[in-house]
């Protein structure tokens, strides 16, 4: 199976999500609907409004402009050769969130061994029947397992990290990529628009927080009146009404009310001051800086932690969590990885 096939096959499967997410009473989106409705009861978590907005940001990339502009980076790509079997250890913290590791393994004519987690092995399942019944020839290149990984070239693993450690140990003489916790952030320049501002909620806010695309620090402009800015979250209060996001604030208010730590509360938000940017659920830092040189000084010094940056100078307010084909994962290209089989783990 060439390129042209394999980005054919992606355009189809893209075209069918679309459909099946926007049409009405047809087979494939009543099972789509189907699976979308059920999947809070593998995961809390997971509910049919989350699930619907991470396929849809799927269906969205995959068009032919998209995967074209994407693929021609690398000539290599077009090149025939022994496929490598690669396996893909994926995270279970947002719908999907092992998507493009599965696309980037298959288009650049390599062989899947995919481990999901426990909590979304449904979603990844569905989409790869559909890309199979598209081009069969996948049919060859994509394997599931619930066990240990085995007989593999390379890894590619997506954890905590904790179980970074773990992948290390088992994976470090294989060539890898070993992906660690990171959080995302947001810096405020005190002159954002009303929809600017009602953007940077939907980073804040989907998923309840939980992906590395998520918001979780806020950097104000010393001297800024975040008041205004909380208003234009109202939108976003139904958070609250999910029985885990409720636990979650009730318990980090009683911890902050108990250690009479200074904090803000939306009723469905708590914010507080804090250096650190990887904030709980339910919780969301923020810090006050001097300048923008100050700001891009301190946020360079924590790189290594950050995820993306959200802003007038970054990605753009509400875009958090609408990565581009080519915005990788802790800044590792993927792709180029596969391409060059190192010999040598990559972390």
């Amino acid at each position: 199976m060439n390129l042209e096939e394999r980005i054919k096959s992606f355009v189809l499967l893209g075209e069918s999500l679309r459909k099946s997410l926007n049409e009405a009473e047809t087979d494939c989106n009543l099972s789509l609907q189907k699976l979308i409705d059920i999947q809070h009861n593998l995961n809390p978590w997971f509910t049919p409004d989350n699930v619907r907005r991470a396929i849809t940001a799927i269906a969205e990339e995959l068009t032919e402009e998209n995967l074209i502009i994407w693929t021609n980076t690398y000539p290599g790509l077009r090149q025939q050769k022994k496929p490598l079997r690669v396996g893909v250890i994926m995270a279970g913290n947002i719908p999907l969130a092992g998507f493009h590791d599965f696309l980037s393994v298959l288009i650049s004519g390599n062989n899947l061994i995919a481990k999901t987690s426990s909590k979304d092995h449904e979603l990844i399942g569905y989409i790869s029947n559909i890309l199979c019944s598209i081009n069969p020839g996948f049919s060859n290149s994509i394997e599931f397992t619930d066990g240990t990984l085995a007989n593999f070239d390379a890894v590619i693993a997506t954890g905590s990290d904790n179980s970074s450690r773990y992948f290390d140990y088992y994976f470090g003489k294989y060539p890898n990529i070993i992906r660690k916790n990171r959080n995302s952030i947001a810096i405020i320049e005190g002159d954002e628009s009303d929809e600017e501002l009602e953007g940077l909620g939907i980073d804040i806010f989907s998923y309840f927080g939980l992906g590395c695309r998520n918001v979780s620090k806020l950097y104000f402009p010393k001297g800024y009146d975040f008041g205004p800015m909380i208003k234009r979250w109202d939108n976003f209060a139904g958070v609250i009404n999910n029985t885990k996001y409720a636990n979650n604030y009730d318990f980090n208010k009683a911890v902050f009310l108990v250690n009479k730590e200074v904090f803000y509360d939306t009723g469905h938000l708590l914010l507080k001051e804090d250096g650190r940017i990887s904030s709980p659920v339910s919780v969301l830092y923020f810090e006050y800086y001097e300048s923008q040189y100050a700001v891009k000084q301190q946020t360079e010094l924590l790189k290594e932690k950050i995820q993306c940056i959200v802003g007038k100078q970054y990605i753009s307010f509400g875009k958090a969590q609408s990565p581009r084909l080519w915005d990788y994962a802790d800044g590792i290209d993927t792709i180029e990885f596969l391409l060059k089989k190192k010999s040598a783990g990559i972390l």
